[in-house]
């Protein structure tokens, strides 16, 4: 066995020990422990700024782009963001050995359904070291075991969040393998994390396409991913415009390197005329590049044009693809064919138009008069998510606490047989 295969093994294993301990565990042990970690992120906030700090110089160094270095930088208001999330999680009402679903049977039975830890999760991700904090959290609530697996852009910031997780976990008498981390940063790592069928149960992936396919490819173990976000909004003709120019300038402007900023809007053509040249200005100030059809290059002269490849680009960046589209049915076409399943938005102020949106584009969220930026689970109430899934099975959307239990069925009798 390669020194590799045999670290992650060892720590497989060791996670899945602790996992069923942890699934045992009590609802306020597992908040005093969550509690302890928000003290620790507290009490050692200048240390993870200043391994960030070496994680972004060495981004620098490597040339890595601005929406990078944004993903992997943790600031102050970021690390209060951490903790808040942590804190918004202890609230939250642990799901483990919910009961529901129960009926009676004709013979006496009763039968119905209860909610239990997953058991092990494989969480591989990129550049983002808060996903160590947001993923530890829902893992630690929900009694499941998770292995954490970085990349090398993040490793210090990583590593020394681990520390403190893993301190806060000792603090309330929990096993501290609970959290794994793969500290190997090597391709190798993630091919052999997803051969572990015996100690993981399901892998989620998140990150670029590069990274997902990799996976996906090779795993032997379900697989939820987190997939690219090339999302959508449209601008209807009975938008109101003032209102469309505040969610249009949000939805790309106020962090454009994350999943959920818009990559491409959608004018209707009979309010472009209108809209268009103020909403440019609007970008202009901002530093947004904007490549457009021939419909909008002919209303905003000057702008780039927008190639094919354009309308299925996640840009990550200050880059935006303008399209002028004659109804709603040529727009909801649009999302469907070149969209990622992610988060597509409508401005209107129609009713009937909303509802037809909503039910019509096949994404995990739909927004009707609101930017695209909402789709994440802090924002929805689910204190933090593991990711958000494109796919259908068995979560769509932010993947919260209640998404990390599997089903069981109970059944309660007095003697019955079955003939």
């Amino acid at each position: 066995m390669d020194k590799i295969l045999e670290e992650c093994t060892s720590l497989a294993r060791r996670v899945r020990a602790a996992s069923r301990e942890l699934a045992r565990a009590g609802s306020d042990t597992k908040d005093k422990a969550l509690l302890a970690i928000a003290e620790e992120i507290q009490a050692n906030r200048d240390a993870i700024k200043t391994e960030n700090y070496r994680d972004i110089q060495n981004a620098v160094t490597k040339g890595l782009s601005d929406a990078m270095i944004d993903r992997l930088t943790l600031d102050d208001s970021r690390i209060d963001r951490l903790i808040s999330g942590v804190l918004e999680v202890v609230s939250l009402k642990d799901p483990v050995g919910e009961i529901y679903d129960m009926k009676s049977l004709p013979n006496g039975l009763k039968v119905g359904r209860m909610k239990v830890p997953i058991g092990v999760m494989a969480v591989i991700f990129e550049s983002r070291p808060n996903v160590c904090v947001e993923v530890a959290s829902l893992a630690v609530k929900s009694g499941n075991g998770v292995i954490l697996r970085g990349g090398s852009d993040a490793i210090n910031s990583n590593l020394f969040l681990y520390s403190l997780i893993k301190a806060g976990l000792r603090k309330a008498g929990l096993p501290d393998d609970s959290v794994g981390m793969v500290e190997n940063t090597n391709r190798e790592s993630v091919l052999h994390l997803v051969k572990l069928k015996d100690y993981i149960d399901v892998i989620i992936p998140r990150g670029g396409l590069q990274l997902i396919h990799l996976v996906e490819e090779n795993s032997v173990i379900p697989v939820i991913r987190h997939d690219k976000g090339v999302c959508h909004t449209y601008v209807d003709e009975s938008a109101g415009i003032n209102m469309a120019k505040d969610i249009c300038y949000n939805a790309k402007v106020q962090r454009p390197g994350v999943c959920n900023a818009m990559e491409t809007l959608l004018v209707h053509a009979g309010i472009a005329g209108d809209f268009l040249p103020g909403m440019k200005a609007l970008y202009d100030k901002a530093g947004v590049k904007l490549r457009g059809c021939d419909k909008t290059r002919a209303i905003l002269p000057g702008i780039g044009e927008a190639l094919p490849e354009d309308w299925s680009t996640e840009y990550l960046g200050l880059i935006l693809s303008v399209k002028v589209v004659d109804s709603l049915d040529e727009a909801i076409d649009h999302i469907n064919t070149y969209g990622s399943h992610h988060s597509d938005a409508i401005v209107t102020d129609s009713y009937e138009r909303g509802l037809r949106f909503i039910g019509e584009v096949d994404s995990a969220a739909c927004l009707i008069n609101a930017s695209t930026r909402f789709n994440d689970g802090g924002e929805f109430g689910l204190g933090a998510e593991i990711g958000i899934s494109n796919q259908k099975l068995h979560v769509r959307g932010p993947m919260g606490l209640n998404d990390l239990m599997a089903p069981k069925y109970i059944v309660f009798g007095n003697g019955q047989t079955r003939g």
